[in-house]
């Protein structure tokens, strides 16, 4: 309340939009060496949501990322299995540490730059009962746990990666925005990755299997 009785009025300020918060962190982290840790502090309140879809981003563009495939599935794992179990996001302390190369976070950026804008179009609040809940938020989670485990293997078969990095983006930004729009997409996505991955995996053993036979013959 203000001297006169009335209501106090709050400047709300509006959150940063998607390209905005990443156009800063490209800012403030220049082309020197950064760490995760140093990624987190800068995107602050929203940082475990934004770091999910940042650390997705190199998997769905041709930006070669040597050694990293792994800590960056790891790291997506640790984050949505803490948000599965209704706990705080956190990462160990050894993948926080985890340094990326010069200029690399720069390149993941510009070349992602059309998807983001589209990620920023496209969301906005909708379908707010798929985002409303604890429970449901939790099962979201999961998916991105399980997304995330699917770009820890390391299969040498196209799109086995970029199926579960999409899935991974429009959850992640589903529930940053809370457009249950994005999160339906999410699970349609997901379900034909793990399709596609059953039916690549059973190809590949029937040939791996007619090989052998061949072979022995």
């Amino acid at each position: 309340m203000n001297s006169q009785g009335g209501p106090r009025l709050v400047a709300v300020v509006p959150a940063r939009k998607l390209s905005e918060e990443l156009i800063h962190l490209q800012e403030r982290m220049a082309t020197g060496p950064v760490t995760l840790r140093q990624i987190i502090y800068v995107l602050r309140t929203r940082a475990y949501t934004l770091l999910l879809i940042l650390l997705a981003l190199p998997f769905i563009t041709p930006i070669p990322a040597p050694g990293l495939s792994v800590p960056f599935g790891a790291a997506i794992a640790f984050i949505s299995l803490r948000l599965t179990l209704g706990q705080r996001p956190w990462l160990p302390k050894k993948l926080q540490r985890k340094q990326l190369p010069a200029g690399f976070l720069g390149s993941v950026i510009r070349v992602a730059t059309r998807v983001i804008r589209i990620l920023e179009a496209f969301l906005r609040p909708r379908l707010p009962a798929l985002t409303g809940s604890t429970l449901l938020l939790r099962a979201h989670a999961f998916v991105i746990l399980i997304a995330a485990i699917e770009l820890l293997l390391p299969l040498p078969i196209p799109f086995t990666n970029t199926l579960p990095a999409w899935a991974i983006l429009l959850m992640a930004g589903g529930m940053l925005e809370r457009d249950g729009v994005a999160v339906l997409l999410s699970y349609v996505v997901f379900v034909a990755g793990v399709v596609y991955f059953v039916v690549i995996g059973d190809a590949t053993r029937q040939g791996i299997e007619a090989l052998w036979r061949w072979m022995s013959t």
